[in-house]
């Protein structure tokens, strides 16, 4: 795949959305969102605030919200699995979901489960994207479970993606359902979580850690990333208990990444 340049745009003219959320190296929730819409490149411009501001800008005071820019939709929409369908269904030219209805099914199970499950996950194990904490992580007995979770989804969901698409002769491109989509772009910060936190990778398939290295290396996600590190050097853009939250440990050390940081596997 080719690099693409960042398709961003200025409300006037070109931009079809306005996406308004927290600064997306924190935010799991706006950061899937607008993966999605720089990966298939739609036109939009996106503005960050402040957590004490969301509901200056936000009528649910819930975000990340998207604004389509039309004089015939008056909408904000909210929540990131609500945005991404509606994006879907205004673009469905674009692979969003999978075009099979069996692999659509199990990609909208799974991008369901994710945003709903795996509380212990998201509750203990803040997004931060450039964090790093090296030492002795805790992990609770629904924490392992729940890691172990996610890792046999993955697995399901690429052997069945790569055995479906192999029997209607269509190309596989090694994401989870094929051709890059939204459930790749929900577990995005999964992938964060794996990194910062050292989150053990044993029961992880060969398949798994094939698609998790494509997502690391994939032109798209790259350029997001130097968005995150870029907006780290703003110290307004800074939230306090996202930062260091085992600080006071002794057995854990926080750092930070470096930016050319490149997944390995074994």
């Amino acid at each position: 795949m080719e690099e693409r340049n960042p398709i961003t745009f200025p409300l006037e003219g070109e931009a079809k959305y306005h996406l308004i959320g927290t600064h997306t190296r924190y935010s799991s929730w706006t950061s899937r969102v607008a993966l999605v819409l720089e990966y298939f490149q739609l036109p939009h411009k996106t503005t960050f605030i402040k957590l004490a501001d969301v509901k200056k800008h936000s009528k649910s005071g819930l975000v990340p919200l998207l604004v389509p820019v039309s004089p015939k939709i008056d909408i904000q929409i909210n929540e990131s699995l609500s945005i991404c369908e509606f994006l879907a269904e205004s673009h469905p030219e674009l692979p969003l979901w999978p075009k099979d209805r069996e692999l659509r099914a199990l990609a909208r199970s799974a991008v369901s489960e994710m945003h709903s499950g795996f509380q212990e996950i998201r509750n203990t194990y803040h997004t931060n994207f450039i964090a790093k904490y090296t030492g002795k992580i805790p992990i609770t007995e629904q924490g392992r479970k729940e890691i172990d979770r996610i890792l046999f989804l993955w697995d399901q969901s690429r052997a069945k993606t790569a055995q479906k698409l192999k029997e209607l002769g269509d190309q596989d491109e090694g994401f989870l359902f094929g051709k890059f989509g939204i459930a790749d772009a929900f577990f995005w910060p999964v992938l964060w979580r794996f990194r910062s936190y050292n989150l053990p990778l044993a029961t992880a398939s060969p398949e798994v850690l094939a698609w998790m290295k494509k997502m690391w290396s994939d032109p798209t996600i790259k350029m997001l990333i130097k968005d995150y590190f870029k907006q780290a050097e703003d110290p307004e853009t800074s939230v306090d208990k996202y930062d260091d939250i085992f600080k006071g440990n002794p057995d854990i050390c926080y750092g930070r990444f470096e930016e050319n940081w490149e997944f390995m596997t074994a």
